[in-house]
């Protein structure tokens, strides 16, 4: 299908409205008596999810008909492979905080233009966090341009799963452990902000979790890649990722992907990458 006479800001201004209406909808849900279930994957979806996720659709379908649709939420359509832009979608990413009441949950938005992901918001209504970024703009958090700060001198601060913490350690680096998020999206656009240095994700996040913080990230100067494939690509038909580094720190790299390289390997051509828990608790 053709490439609409949209502008990537256009785009920008579309997910950014829907986030917050989709904010008010979840945050209805928040800290309430909410129906939840597990998925096959053992990841936790609730009533909030699915009546976000159905918002999204038509509230961001109906202004852009002719793109395509890939969301957690929703079962996957393969038409999205013909469209040149997508909407890669996760409408309460962290469902796991959300239902124990924690703040960090947040609203996941992006288009992705052939493989590329070109705008995106990361939207934390609790915390009344609006991170944004169209391609060639730069990021913002709340209308602000995003400038990564730290103080002079402290140890670097990355969350891991417990493994890569070991390897890490054994490596002899001096860091210190954690914040926890339990949105994934949330958790990489802390590398921009700089209350994170690094983030390491293992294998199996999915489009959804990391589109729009990935252009965040690309915005703001942040490297964010797939330790063995390099910056990740979307809307492909396997839409898993193998593990993932975002980077404030390139001294970092070396020390950060040969941990996440130990643990969890790389695919061999060819070869699906193995679904994930989504609770990285560290």
């Amino acid at each position: 299908m053709p490439v609409p006479a949209t502008t990537y800001s256009d785009d920008l201004e579309l997910l950014r409205a829907s986030a917050v209406a989709a904010g008010i909808i979840a945050s209805g849900f928040f800290r309430r008596d909410v129906k939840s279930w597990n998925k096959e994957n053992a990841s936790p979806v609730s009533e909030a999810d699915i009546m976000v996720d159905r918002y999204l659709a038509a509230s961001l379908l109906q202004a852009r008909p002719t793109y395509g649709w890939l969301s957690e939420e929703t079962t996957d359509n393969p038409s999205r492979l013909d469209c040149e832009r997508v909407f890669v979608v996760d409408p309460i990413d962290g469902t796991g905080g959300f239902l124990r009441g924690e703040d960090s949950w947040s609203i996941s938005l992006a288009v992705v233009e052939n493989g590329i992901p070109v705008a995106g918001v990361v939207y934390a209504p609790v915390r009344d966090e609006m991170y944004a970024a169209a391609r060639g703009e730069g990021a913002r958090l709340n209308g602000k341009i995003i400038r990564r700060v730290r103080r002079p001198g402290a140890a670097p601060v990355i969350p891991a799963a417990g493994a890569v913490h070991q390897e890490l350690q054994q490596a002899g680096l001096n860091y210190t452990r954690g914040p926890y998020y339990p949105s994934l999206a949330y958790r990489l656009v802390q590398v921009a902000t700089g209350k994170l240095d690094a983030v390491a994700s293992r294998r199996g996040s999915q489009d959804w979790d990391i589109a729009a913080a990935a252009v965040i990230l690309d915005e703001a100067g942040i490297d964010i890649a797939d330790v063995c494939a390099g910056f990740p690509q979307f809307n492909k038909r396997d839409v898993r990722h193998g593990a993932l580094a975002a980077l404030g720190d390139m001294s970092l790299k070396p020390l950060v992907h040969a941990a996440l390289i130990k643990v969890y390997g790389c695919p061999a051509d060819g070869q699906a990458v193995a679904a994930h828990t989504t609770d990285e608790r560290i």
